[in-house]
């Protein structure tokens, strides 16, 4: 499980709305995400319609009990608010147990410890963490993996940007734990010149830790809210949803490195060579005489012919079984597949490895009609490459296309091996 803290010194409901919405995206794209809310204030709750008179247990209840020898099931306090989402709200009586949360050598942290024990069922912990740096804020950053600091694009977020990252890097050499610092930059409105002058310094002082998303300022995000509803639900299609479900998909692509260009290169050279030798090999070879003769060698393959063949082979195939999805990614570990026949979960539709190094493949029987569909391959999305058929989509993005006929194409038979079957019939 990943741990990602949202910290803001500056606090207020802009901080917890990343954390809502973050998380929100991220269980769209099929993570299982656990949403942990140690702020006082109980935002999260209440921005996602979650009655305060009905939470009976909270998070603070859980971490005083981890240094006890009756540990309170964090299934007791979990609420479900969406498929693959679940929240650990808090109370204001937190502030009040704060004192008693500070993370030491002797008693470990009691966040870490709580966390560890779910780390099989959950794909991402987010933490809304306080507004200031006390015993549930050192709590957060001492189990967190990455700490994600939105900043307003505003001229005083500058300063104090620089002081909250001194900060966090004071407590990383206090604990030996060395969390991966990344900015968010926030309410963006590039309609002012000011904003477009802090997103420049923001990424020139603090080259290498600014996201590459940027949250523009949108009024449907604080709409949602009041509304009770994640973004992911409310607008979906909004800029706010777009940026979110943006921002969900660059914090999965950090998951895996990005394969380096020469590794491409080589892989690219190799699959071409692949496909010259099945070019070579897989046809079958027809004598004058109608039947398989080894003196005949096969015509050389040009590049177009190449192309014919990776098409055949990769990409889209209609079947008697149903419509086969076939890609070739090496090194991969998870590719799944996501479009409109699946309510773009790529969860829900994973591929299987057929075998060959490197190979997947999946089966879908599809109503006749056109469908929009991409590749999630190790978390990273792309439309599909195999497949020349492509559209851009409403996130500036490309999608691949895939016509299902009402019926399979008939097999082509050759004239020789038709002439084979009459003679023995």
């Amino acid at each position: 499980m990943i741990t990602i803290a949202i910290a803001n010194q500056k606090g207020g409901v802009g901080k917890t709305t990343v954390a809502i919405n973050l998380s929100a995206s991220l269980a769209r794209e099929g993570r299982r995400v656990l949403l942990v809310d140690l702020d006082p204030q109980s935002h999260c709750a209440v921005g996602l319609a979650v009655p305060d008179d009905q939470i009976d247990l909270s998070v603070g209840d859980c971490l005083i009990s981890q240094r006890t020898t009756e540990r309170l099931d964090l299934s007791r306090i979990t609420w479900e608010i969406a498929p693959n989402l679940n929240l650990v709200p808090s109370k204001a009586d937190l502030a009040d147990m704060e004192a008693d949360l500070e993370p030491s050598e002797e008693t470990g942290n009691p966040l870490s410890m709580m966390l560890e024990r779910e780390s099989e069922r959950y794909d991402y912990a987010i933490v809304d963490c306080p507004p200031h740096l006390g015993p549930l804020m050192r709590s957060a950053l001492r189990a967190a993996d990455t700490v994600l600091i939105p900043v307003e694009t505003g001229y005083f977020s500058l300063h104090g940007l620089t002081r909250q990252i001194q900060t966090l890097e004071g407590l990383a050499e206090q604990t030996g734990r060395s969390p991966t610092i990344r900015v968010l930059p926030n309410q963006y409105d590039v309609r002012t010149k000011m904003a477009r002058e802090i997103l420049s310094e923001l990424r020139k002082r603090f080259d290498g830790l600014v996201c590459e998303t940027v949250l523009n300022y949108n009024t449907k995000l604080k709409e949602g809210t009041s509304y009770g509803q994640p973004i992911t639900e409310f607008a979906p299609t909004s800029m706010g949803g777009k940026d979110f479900q943006k921002l969900a998909r660059e914090v999965i692509a950090s998951e895996r490195p990005a394969m380096p260009s020469i590794a491409l290169l080589e892989n690219a050279e190799r699959m071409a060579a692949e496909a010259e030798r099945m070019l070579a090999t897989s046809s079958t070879l027809i004598g004058s005489n109608g039947r398989p003769s080894s003196d005949v060698a096969p015509p050389p393959s040009d590049h177009e012919q190449v192309d014919k063949r990776l098409e055949r082979i990769y990409g889209v195939m209609q079947t008697p079984e149903g419509v086969v999805f076939r890609t070739r990614q090496p090194g991969a570990r998870r590719v799944e597949l996501a479009g409109d026949f699946n309510n773009w979960m790529p969860h829900t539709t994973p591929y299987r490895q057929t075998g060959t190094e490197g190979e997947f493949e999946v089966l879908l029987r599809l109503s006749p009609g056109q469908y929009r569909y991409r590749m999630v391959v190790d978390g990273r999305w792309s439309h599909d490459l195999s497949n020349p058929r492509t559209e851009q989509n409403e996130y500036g993005e490309v999608n691949s296309i895939a016509d299902v006929c009402p019926s399979p194409p008939p097999v082509d038979v050759t004239p020789a091996l038709a002439s084979e079957e009459s003679t023995r019939v």
